[in-house]
């Protein structure tokens, strides 16, 4: 059932709310200005604002940051509602138009980014100069629900519901060295030779340790004394002899710096996934980026 609103009494100002979920969300005024792109001031003055509306203190200092009061914590779960609300109102919206001009965000890791993004983004540029391109080089994985990308590139399926995603193609890896590096440590020709040399991995060591004993590598946490959450920053240390390193094939094989770490290793196959919105996918601009992301990332990563 519908029930109409009193327009005459209603009062409530939007930017208000949302000056109060993301300073709840963010933990202080200083990091929510910052997710909203305001002057911290001007952030303190809607929340002001929206205390002497309603009454109530919503929050209380508690060192550097901001803690939640009781009555702050009431309306938390109605203020992220009327976010979340807001946030499947600009889907919608924006999935409407059936112009290609205007801007699309694209999320994709830091490799793919530096060395598969940059020919596309530069043909869409070329063919489509309306279309202004923001690129977030993460290998975090972007929330399409609230719009912190419009498409995603991803290595693993996209497993929420409301996504839009198409299975692209198959990504294949490689375990890379120096030459130098190898001949110093054997050099290998199986993976038990590998037991003891240098890796260089993510920050998050053991689920790169598990992957590479589940293929038959004898390796634990010691084998990881070079460790980055930036991709290219652990290629540069592998293409300087600072240890072995995975990299898709078509950036390893081609290196001249760089081998095969084992001949016969079978290649790291992994998918490579595109989603977006489904709101936001029936938009032509995005349907337009969504469709030769998809034609030229299959072609890119194809290449072995």
């Amino acid at each position: 059932m519908h029930v109409r609103m009193d327009w005459k009494t209603m009062r409530f100002d939007w930017t208000r709310v949302r000056a109060f979920l993301v300073t709840a969300e963010e933990g202080s005024l200083s990091a929510g200005a910052r997710a909203l792109g305001l002057a911290q001031p001007t952030l303190g003055r809607q929340v002001a604002a929206l205390e002497e509306e309603l009454g109530v203190t919503l929050f209380t200092r508690a060192g550097r940051g901001l803690e939640l009061t009781p009555a702050g914590l009431d309306l938390l779960d109605q203020a992220r509602a009327m976010g979340e609300a807001a946030g499947r109102l600009g889907l919608m919206a924006s999935g409407q138009t059936q112009s290609v001009e205007g801007s699309v965000c694209i999320s994709a890791s830091e490799i793919y980014t530096c060395h598969l993004l940059p020919p596309i983004v530069a043909q869409l540029r070329r063919d489509h100069p309306g279309i202004r391109v923001e690129l977030v080089a993460s290998n975090a994985q972007s929330d399409l629900r609230r719009r912190e990308a419009d498409i995603a590139i991803r290595n693993v399926r996209p497993q929420q519901g409301d996504l839009v995603a198409r299975l692209i193609g198959e990504d294949h890896g490689q375990l890379y060295a120096t030459q130098a590096y190898l001949d110093g440590i054997g050099p290998p020709r199986q993976p038990q030779d590998l037991a003891q040399a240098d890796f260089v991995g993510f920050d998050t060591v053991e689920t790169m340790a598990g992957f590479l004993r589940s293929r038959g590598l004898p390796v634990t946490r010691a084998n990881f004394p070079v460790i980055s959450a930036s991709h290219p920053a652990q290629w540069a240390m592998v293409t300087e002899g600072a240890g072995i390193g995975v990299a898709p094939v078509w950036l390893g094989d081609p290196e001249p710096r760089v081998v095969r770490a084992l001949p016969d290793f079978a290649d790291i196959a992994y998918p490579v996934w595109l989603a977006a919105h489904r709101d936001l996918a029936r938009s032509r601009r995005i349907r337009l980026v969504f469709d030769l992301l998809a034609e030229k990332l299959a072609a890119l990563t194809a290449r072995r």
